[in-house]
């Protein structure tokens, strides 16, 4: 089975390293096991440059993410299960059940890949921009951001990741150059998932592998670089005068025979 959701956490948790937030997944919240896909923290009170995507403008100090993919709709039920969540993960986070932390430290979101059709028609989606919206729910506020609705931009890069749209799949690809090693293999099982699940992608992870190692040549030695190439591929167009310039007299006719530079040296004076 393909997962989707921990494949989505990790990309985040790439997204948000070296910021003021810690992403935990697959988050345990009750003793038959009931996993909440991505939890946010902020852990600090610098604020970085991290430049959000869409719909992550009202982050707070505990942030809860439900996330479905392509094939699995996002309905009421999965609204209760991350109202559920909340209630069990703030009870675990305040000093006591009869000392809550207060609701304004807690933010819920539900992230869907395909705009959820059927929800629509049973509560009210209050759009905030274009893909994203807030749902009221008694006194919670649940943030929806479809993530195949998000608009085209370079900062939204991390949700094109997972929008199912292969022009955007392959422009996040492209763009998003991530901020840990583990990175390509993130994006190698990404491509993986999309091909199991018979998306017809143009751009292929052999192309992201060429790309990939375009972008970060910079981080290899020259040295480092050139013992991975075959010494003919290395000289080739490179003209003879180039390859020759520096080169003692004495190593350039190392191999020849004092009878085969006579003759040369002759067949020069008769030119």
């Amino acid at each position: 089975m393909i997962n989707w959701h921990r494949l989505f956490g990790l990309a985040l948790t790439d997204f948000f390293t070296d910021s003021e937030w810690v992403v935990e997944l697959e988050k345990d919240l009750s003793i038959k096991r009931q996993l909440l896909d991505v939890i946010i923290v902020r852990i600090g009170t610098k604020k970085t440059n991290v430049l959000l995507p869409d719909g992550l403008d009202n982050l707070k100090k505990y942030n809860l993410l439900s996330y479905k993919s392509l094939a699995e709709p996002f309905d009421d039920w999965a609204l209760k299960e991350l109202t559920g969540h909340y209630v069990n993960y703030r009870k675990q986070t305040s000093p006591s059940f009869n000392d809550l932390l207060g609701e304004e430290n807690f933010q819920l979101y539900a992230r869907t890949t395909r705009f959820p059709q059927k929800l629509s028609s049973q509560v009210d989606l209050e759009p905030i921009k274009d893909g994203v919206y807030d749902i009221e729910r008694g006194s919670d506020n649940i943030r929806l951001i479809v993530l195949s609705n998000i608009p085209h931009s370079e900062h939204n890069v991390i949700w094109h990741l997972f929008s199912g749209l292969p022009d955007e799949i392959e422009f996040a690809t492209r763009q998003y150059h991530g901020h840990t090693n583990e990175i390509s293999t993130l994006l190698n099982q990404l491509f993986a998932n999309y091909q199991s699940e018979g998306l017809d992608m143009t751009y292929t992870m052999k192309d992201f592998q060429k790309d990939f190692i375009k972008e970060h040549l910079d981080v290899l030695s020259t040295d480092e670089i050139l013992k991975v190439i075959p010494k003919n591929e290395i000289l080739k167009g490179i003209p003879t005068d180039d390859r020759l310039k520096g080169i003692p007299m004495d190593d350039r006719l190392k191999g020849f025979s004092a009878e085969k530079i006579r003759k040369y040296l002759e067949e020069l004076e008769k030119q």
